[in-house]
């Protein structure tokens, strides 16, 4: 089998909050191996620094854009701009999200209503308005970030692993749907990495070592350890895969 499986030349990506953690590190995966790269932010500056910086990187088309892909108006207008732009999306990544750290007694209801928009709303809505185009052409790829928190529980994040756990499912149900028109949707699920939405997590001794005592391998991952998933399941070398996730972990859910 050769390597060019695996290359990406003449296909439009998007990544949602691709600007910094694991969305960057995605971006410039997929721009390595000759995708065109679409990011959007809720932060205009963040999302034109970081297309710059993977346009300059990897000599590919970017755009950095604007858009809360928990409003449905504002994410018909992306895909329109890019469509007519750049011609097509070929892959989606839904990775936007964000995390509340509070046991359900404590946890606000609103709180609870915002990391279920943008973790699971955003990402059904960024796949509704692009799967047309995708039917359309005949080929498509839609990847979810779900996480190890899909398939275990963790006490004091009841939003977060309801939605994750809830992608998992929507992945499987949109992979039925699409499986006859050259679309295939997959999860990845990561496990603790080194983000900035772990910060807090990092910088506490005893948190940090709670989380290091049920990774068998012993440490969290490294930001580029995402690459071969996510270009394997962009690519033509994942072609007879759907509906199924790809967990990468360092082994804590296989305990």
């Amino acid at each position: 089998m050769s390597l060019d499986i695996f290359k990406l030349n003449g296909k439009v990506a998007w990544i949602t909050g691709g600007t910094k953690g694991l969305g960057f590190a995605m971006a410039n995966a997929l721009a390595s191996v000759g995708a065109d790269i679409v990011i959007n932010s809720r932060t205009e500056a963040e999302a034109i620094e970081a297309a710059r910086k993977i346009a300059e990187e990897h000599k590919v088309r970017t755009l950095g854009l604007v858009t809360d892909v928990t409003q449905q108006d504002q994410v018909e207008a992306l895909v329109n701009r890019v469509v007519n732009e750049f011609g097509s999306i070929d892959i989606l990544i839904n990775n936007a999200g964000v995390n509340v750290r509070q046991p359900t007694v404590d946890l606000p209801l609103d709180e609870w209503k915002r990391v279920l928009d943008i973790n699971l709303t955003g990402p059904f809505l960024c796949s509704k308005v692009v799967a047309p185009h995708m039917i359309k052409k005949g080929w498509g790829r839609i990847i979810y970030l779900s996480s190890i928190l899909g398939h275990v529980g963790l006490a004091g994040r009841p939003p977060y692993t309801a939605t994750k756990g809830g992608i998992i499912l929507l992945t499987k149900t949109q992979a039925l749907e699409f499986a006859t028109s050259g679309i295939t949707v997959n999860a990845i699920c990561p496990g603790p990495f080194k983000t900035a939405m772990n910060e807090a997590l990092l910088n506490d001794p005893v948190a940090y070592k709670a989380f290091i005592a049920k990774i068998p391998v012993g440490r969290w991952g490294y930001m580029n350890e995402l690459d071969g998933a996510v270009i394997f399941l962009a690519s033509e070398a994942s072609s007879y895969m759907t509906g199924t996730t790809l967990t990468i972990d360092g082994g804590w859910t296989a305990q």
